[in-house]
C-alpha cells in the first residue's frame, strides 16, 4: 500500500502544522478539542494528523511518525483496520443515527456479556466521562449513600466529582483541579493514594478505581490492593467500580478483572469497544443495573448513545481480539520494554518502562512509582519534554503528556520496535 500522504487545505498552498495551529487557536480554545493535545505540558507545536493507517501516522506536512498515542487506546488493531473501516462503511450507507434502538447495540452488549464474567446488563453512552458519571450516580441511588472514594491521579473523565487529583486529564496541565467546579460538587469525594486500601464506612456508597492506573504512567496495582478494596467494600455494604476505559478489553477478554481475578460491582468501558468511534459503557449485574430508568429511579440518557457507527466498529474490534491477538500484543509490548530500557541503560540515563500486558508506561528515575506522588517525582526531573522531543525528529510519537501510557496496537511490527527502540537510544544519549 502506497504511503499516504497530506493535501493542500486549499488552493496551491500546502498547510504546516504551525500554520494549522495558529488557525486553531483563532477558532478553538488553546487551538485543540482536549487540552493535551496542545503540547502545552511539553512545549513546541503539535502535529496535525493528515492520515493513518497501522502503527503509522503522517501530519499534515507529510512526515511519518510509528504511533503510541493510538487515540489514547482505541484502535488496537492498529489504524484503519479494513474490517474495522468497512464495517463502518456499511453502517454509514444504512444511516448514521435513528433515536431508537438497532440491532448492532444488542450484539455488541451480549459480545461484551460474554467476555467479562458477572457483565449481566449495561448501558451505552458516548464516552468514557459518561460512563464514570453515571455509575457513580447509580451507586448513589443504588445504596441511597452520597459519598464515594477514588484515587490520587486516577482520571476518570471530567465530570466534577471526579477532577479531585485527577491524573492525566488535569496532571498534564499542571492543575491540582479545575475551576468551575464548586466546594460542594467535590463535597462526597474522598480522595486516597493509589496502592493503599481505605476505610471504607457505611457512609460510602462506591470505591472507583482504576484497576491499572494508566492516567499518571502506567501504575500497577500492588499485591492484594484490588482483593483489599474488595473486602473492604463489602465489610461496608459499599458497590467497587473498576474504571475499565483504558484497561477492558486490552489486557485480555475479560479486562482487569479477569487478569486479576476481582470482580467489581460496576464496570466503565470506553475506547476500545468504539474500535476508534466515541463511546463508553457501564454495566454490572441484572439487580444493580435495574435501578436505572426506565426501570428504576437513576435517570441517564443519551441522544447518540449506542450509535450505529459506533456500535459497528466496537463489535468488529472485539471480533478480531481473539487469544492469538491477545499473545501477540503482550510480546509486543515486552520486546518494546525490554528494548527501551536496554537502551536507557546503554545511555546511562535512568529511567524505567513498567508493563501489565499490552499497557506500558514511562518514568524518569531509578524506582518504579507505585502511586501519584511517585509518578509526579519522575516528571519533576523534567526529562520527558526533551526526550520527546528527541523521539518525534526521529518519527516516533509518544503522547505529549508524561502523565499518559504507551499503546502498542497488533498493527505494530518487530521491524517498528527496533526502528523505536534505536530512536530511543539515540534520543536518550541527548538528554542532560
Amino acid at each position: 500500500m502506497a504511503e499516504p500522504r497530506s493535501r493542500p487545505a486549499s488552493g496551491d498552498t500546502e498547510p504546516s502544522n504551525a500554520g494549522l495551529f495558529e488557525r486553531a487557536c483563532a477558532v478553538l480554545p488553546g487551538g485543540v478539542n482536549s487540552p493535551v493535545r496542545a503540547f502545552g505540558a511539553v512545549g513546541g507545536t503539535p502535529y496535525f494528523v493528515a492520515s493513518a493507517h497501522g502503527a503509522h501516522v503522517w501530519d499534515v506536512e507529510g512526515n511519518r511518525y510509528i504511533d503510541y498515542v493510538q487515540s489514547y487506546g482505541p484502535t488496537i488493531l492498529g489504524h484503519a483496520p479494513p474490517s474495522v473501516v468497512e464495517a463502518v462503511c456499511a453502517a454509514a450507507a444504512a444511516g448514521t443515527s435513528f433515536g431508537a434502538p438497532t440491532e448492532a447495540e444488542v450484539r455488541l452488549a451480549e459480545e461484551m456479556r460474554a467476555r467479562v464474567p458477572g457483565l449481566e446488563t449495561l448501558r451505552l453512552t458516548s464516552s468514557g466521562t459518561e460512563a464514570a458519571m453515571s455509575a457513580v450516580r447509580l451507586a448513589r441511588g443504588a445504596t441511597g449513600r452520597n459519598k464515594i472514594i477514588k484515587f490520587a491521579g486516577c482520571y476518570h473523565g471530567h465530570a466534577d466529582s471526579l477532577l479531585a487529583a485527577g491524573g492525566s486529564g488535569v496532571a498534564n496541565q499542571g492543575l491540582s483541579g479545575c475551576d468551575g467546579v464548586t466546594p460542594g460538587a467535590v463535597a462526597d469525594t474522598v480522595v486516597a493514594p493509589y496502592n493503599v486500601v481505605p476505610k471504607v464506612d457505611e457512609d460510602t456508597a462506591a470505591v472507583l478505581v482504576e484497576p491499572v492506573a494508566a492516567n499518571m504512567g502506567l501504575v500497577a496495582p500492588q499485591d492484594g490492593f484490588l482483593a483489599g478494596l474488595r473486602a473492604a467494600c463489602d465489610g461496608a455494604g459499599a458497590l467497587l467500580v473498576f474504571d475499565e476505559v483504558i484497561t477492558g478489553f486490552r489486557l485480555g477478554r475479560g479486562g482487569a478483572a479477569e487478569f486479576y481475578g476481582v470482580r467489581p460491582d460496576l464496570w466503565c468501558f470506553g475506547k476500545v469497544i468504539g474500535g476508534g468511534l466515541p463511546v463508553g459503557a457501564f454495566g454490572g449485574s441484572r439487580e444493580l443495573m435495574a435501578h436505572l430508568a426506565p426501570l428504576g429511579g437513576v435517570y441517564q440518557a443519551g441522544t447518540l448513545s449506542g450509535n450505529p457507527l459506533a456500535t459497528a466498529a466496537g463489535l468488529a474490534t472485539l471480533e478480531a481480539l481473539d487469544a492469538a491477538a491477545y499473545e501477540r500484543l503482550e510480546a509486543v509490548a515486552a520486546r518494546l520494554a525490554s528494548g527501551l530500557e536496554e537502551a536507557f541503560g546503554a545511555a546511562g540515563t535512568a529511567a524505567v518502562v513498567p508493563r501489565v500486558g499490552s499497557l506500558l508506561g514511562l518514568f524518569f528515575g531509578a524506582e518504579t512509582p507505585r502511586d501519584f506522588a511517585g509518578a509526579a517525582a519522575s516528571v519533576a526531573r523534567g526529562l520527558y519534554a526533551p526526550f520527546l522531543g528527541a523521539m518525534l525528529r526521529r518519527g516516533v510519537a509518544l503522547a505529549p503528556g508524561p502523565y499518559e501510557a504507551i499503546f502498542v496496537s497488533l498493527a505494530h511490527s518487530d521491524a517498528d520496535i527496533d526502528a523505536t527502540v534505536a530512536a530511543a537510544a539515540e534520543a536518550a544519549a541527548e538528554l542532560p
